[in-house]
């Protein structure tokens, strides 16, 4: 099979040759500047140390084709810019001074070349006023935003070997709000005055469609995965309750996702990190189609077995590889049971896409990354070998 090919296959829960791999293509599944300059080093890859989204205070490299070749990874990624005009303040602001996007929010250095999400412009609102007051919404209609988008589906989907995921960034809604007002502010606010969240959230959305539909237009029939999401887990459950998440939150990702699905035939993935397990039974309802990234060190997910019953032929599994004890810290041999492991659960009749947990972070040996995608390659032949290492 081409690699588009096998994902397609896996999506539609079904098997193809083997189990797809998803790495080195958007913030979500891609690989830290240190370790990319690491794996480039031990495969002999000359290539520029670029950064997605034009963004290196984000610090997620923009992997070159040779490195995505030796990584085995069966899909490549289309994303979208901040406006030219964001882009070029960044580059031309003092040093070390805060990163701050189109939506007024940023990033802040609390080390040399650490930088954490921690300018949030409107903290103090409570109102829907507060909110009409706010004269710094992003612009979505600047064409600098998507200029690029067309040729670059247009070239992937001209070669077909590879599946296009196509990722717009920071239009999360419930991300982009405590991104504006601070995480604890918000929370607050969902507790104390529901009413504004979920207007701050829906003014939100509307940003978030007026993007989305601009970028679905350039990119035409050529996407084959829609990347959206909001992270809703923590290590041990949620970061707001069930009953919080169906009332406020469900609606706003249902009417996102059905504008998506009326404009594409794309398949929704959607990117929520940690233990989400009491929401996939409302993610397979509002038709998410694939979910991301299986963290298996996370409470409840990381029962894989019951994991693959409940979702199995209707939600397709994407990531599983832990990214915060095994890959940073495990042996390669270890790496390389853990991959058997997940594959051999959630490999069986297809619907699964391995990768890891998340963007593979800066404390990842190149070598276990390495050992990663071999040991997909090795043991994600279909049939696959149910065996224990």
């Amino acid at each position: 099979m081409s690699s588009r090919e096998r994902v397609l296959t896996a999506i539609h829960h079904e098997q193809p040759d083997r189990v797809p791999l998803v790495i080195g293509v958007s913030n979500a599944n891609g690989i830290k500047m240190k370790p990319y300059r690491d794996i480039k080093k031990i495969i002999g890859v000359r290539a520029p140390d670029n950064y997605i989204y034009e963004w290196p205070e984000l610090g997620t490299a923009e992997t070159d084709e040779t490195t995505l070749r030796r990584l085995h990874s069966d899909v490549r990624g289309v994303l979208d810019l901040e406006p030219e005009s964001v882009r070029r303040r960044n580059r031309e602001r003092d040093p070390h001074s805060d990163y701050v996007d189109s939506w007024g929010s940023g990033q802040r250095e609390i080390a040399e070349d650490d930088w954490f999400p921690c300018v949030h412009p409107i903290p103090d609102a409570k109102t829907v006023a507060d909110l009409d007051a706010y004269t710094r919404w992003p612009d979505m209609r600047d064409p600098t935003r998507v200029a690029h988008v067309r040729e670059r589906a247009r070239q992937f989907a001209l070669e077909n070997q590879y599946a296009i995921m196509a990722t717009p960034w920071l239009l999360f809604p419930f991300e982009r709000a405590y991104a504006m007002q601070g995480m604890e502010t918000f929370l607050l606010n969902m507790a104390m005055d529901p009413d504004f969240a979920h207007a701050l959230m829906e003014r939100i959305a509307v940003y978030c469609k007026q993007l989305m539909g601009r970028f679905l237009t350039e990119l035409g029939d050529n996407v084959d995965i829609i990347k959206i999401g909001d992270d809703l887990g923590t290590q041990a459950s949620l970061m707001i309750s069930p009953q919080m998440y169906r009332k406020l939150l469900k609606p706003i990702h249902a009417d996102f996702i059905s504008f998506i699905k009326a404009r594409t035939h794309a398949k929704v993935l959607f990117h929520s990190d940690g233990d989400v397990a009491p929401l996939i039974d409302g993610f397979i309802e509002i038709g998410v189609d694939i979910l991301n990234p299986i963290q298996t060190s996370a409470g409840t997910m990381s029962d894989l077995p019951a994991l693959k019953k409940r979702c199995r032929n209707k939600i397709a599994l994407c990531g599983g590889i832990d990214t915060q004890r095994i890959l940073p810290f495990g042996t390669p041999a270890k790496v390389r049971d853990e991959v058997r492991r997940v594959i051999n659960i959630l490999g069986p009749g297809g619907g699964f896409l391995l990768g890891g947990v998340h963007t593979i972070m800066n404390d990842i040996p190149a070598e276990n990354v390495l050992a990663m995608v071999d040991a997909a390659e090795e043991f994600g032949r279909y049939p696959l070998r149910l065996r224990v290492a």
